[in-house]
């Protein structure tokens, strides 16, 4: 009936608008964003990129090399060129001793060159201290780059520990819904009581908020990553690095030297702070012994009565108004060379105390730096024995803990076993998977731990921080 009352032609063109419309509709969906693969070097070097922190000590260390120029640049010939355009419309001068004064229009260009030749050691003693202020601040941007590196890495393998801690709760429900199926089926074979049954559904029960809360925390350790990171929230994310049993244990080796002294990028930056402000005291007596210079200055002098100055200068009776004696040589209004040279000594006599002052608070300030020094030490040194400490305990409890993980997975299918035949209880299977899980997830602490420690490590002994070099991909992601 349809095609009774509408022409064809019209029905093939609603068809056309149709699927044009619908098309248009589909282009302007928006795509969804591409899940992004992230290892753990990726995360670091994103978070070394976008960190403020990392920005900031970046922007010190620009700071410090523009200083350091400023400061050399005192030490260095001074070449400057200046300029002037003069309009005197009543000269006293000329007025009182006679009209060779009176010029209206004067134009001079010069080239000054100074270059100082003493002034009590304060140039280099500053352009020195400028540059141990540069390489500290390179030293505390290493030394915030290694602290990131930490972060991160602490931020990263929380997500995989929180993602096997889910994996292993989800294990457990599992395994506690197959119980309690099996429980069910001996109930109706006439095996087990109403009893068994109940207690069964209670342990599923007790287990299931447990695993609501591991993948919680595994949402909320991703979303701190995200935030270390400063990616959007909404973006999805695979972690693709895995920390195994062997590739932590692999990172001990090079660790185990309890002979290696450490060398972190702070006590440098503190002891190049030192002599900056040991400097700064030579700088501060600099004061007291004169200052010796040179100059030299050559340029181009014009006094044209009318107009710009367009020849060289030149002295002839040409020049002069009519009726002027022959003797007599006027100027043609053109550029007459100016040079001179000469050495300038200066000398303090009395400042009101200003520079005994400045030397007082410059050795104030490095008695201050070296009082830091030896805290930086003090602090350096505890934090190189924590760290081994806590190495020297994920060890053990990383070597204490592969066995029993293995050993209580043999311990709960046995129960498990046992309970099929009847030779068990409900409870000693229930005992045995408990324990499986706590070995599990001690196993995967003890691994995260061990890695961590190794990485907290060699921060303190200001070496590379390692990464692991297993990969592979994670459903850690969101």
């Amino acid at each position: 009936m349809l095609l009774t009352r509408f022409p064809l032609p019209r029905i093939a063109r609603a068809c056309v608008l149709a699927v044009a419309a619908l098309g248009s509709t589909v282009q302007a969906q928006p795509a969804t964003s591409d899940t992004l693969r992230l290892s753990l070097g990726e995360a670091v070097s994103i978070a070394m990129r976008q960190s403020d922190e990392i920005g900031i000590a970046a922007a010190q260390t620009d700071i410090a090399e523009a200083q350091f120029g400023v400061a050399r640049s005192s030490a260095l010939p001074q070449l400057r060129f200046t300029s002037s355009y003069l309009k005197v419309y009543q000269s006293a001068r000329g007025q009182a001793v006679g009209s060779v004064f009176n010029q209206p229009n004067t134009y001079t260009g010069n080239l000054n060159l100074t270059q100082t030749i003493f002034q009590g050691g304060r140039l280099i003693s500053a352009t020195r201290a400028a540059d141990d202020i540069r390489q500290a601040t390179r030293y505390d941007e290493r030394e915030q780059r290694a602290q990131l590196t930490l972060v991160v890495q602490r931020a990263y393998l929380q997500v995989l520990f929180t993602d096997r801690i889910a994996q292993l709760q989800d294990q457990n429900l599992a395994l506690a819904s197959e119980r309690l199926t099996q429980v069910e089926q001996f109930e109706r074979a006439g095996r087990l009581a109403r009893y068994d049954v109940l207690r069964a559904r209670v342990e599923r029960s007790n287990i299931e908020p447990q695993t609501i809360q591991a993948r919680n925390d595994r949402e909320l350790a991703l979303v701190d990553l995200k935030r270390i990171l400063n990616l959007p929230i909404e973006q999805p994310v695979s972690l693709v690095t895995r920390i195994d049993s062997a590739s932590a244990a692999g990172l001990l080796a090079a660790l185990q030297d309890t002979s290696v002294v450490a060398d972190r990028a702070s006590i440098r930056s503190a002891e190049l702070n030192v002599a900056a402000r040991r400097l700064g005291v030579s700088v501060a007596r600099a004061d007291f012994f004169p200052t010796l210079s040179v100059f030299f200055q050559t340029g181009y002098q014009a006094f044209p009565l009318t107009g710009l100055p367009t020849a060289n200068g030149s002295l002839a009776n040409d020049f002069c108004t009519i009726g002027t004696p022959t003797a007599t040589r006027c100027q043609n209004g053109g550029w007459f060379s100016d040079r001179q040279a000469g050495v300038n000594v200066s000398m303090p006599v009395f400042d009101g105390f200003r520079v005994r002052s400045n030397v007082e608070l410059a050795q104030a300030q490095t008695r201050l730096a070296e009082l830091q020094l030896r805290q930086q030490r003090e602090a350096v040194s505890v934090d190189v024995a924590r760290a081994r400490a806590e190495l020297r305990r994920s060890s053990a409890v990383f070597a204490a803990r592969q066995q029993n993980s293995a050993e209580a997975d043999e311990a709960f299918r046995l129960a498990t076993l046992r309970f099929s035949r009847g030779l068990s209880t409900q409870l000693e299977v229930s005992d045995s998977q408990l324990a499986l899980l706590t070995a599990r997830s001690t196993e995967a602490r003890a691994t995260y731990d061990l890695f961590l420690a190794s990485a907290d490590l060699a921060r303190a002994l200001g070496r590379p921080i390692p990464f692991s070099p297993a990969t592979a991909t994670l459903p850690a992601s969101r």
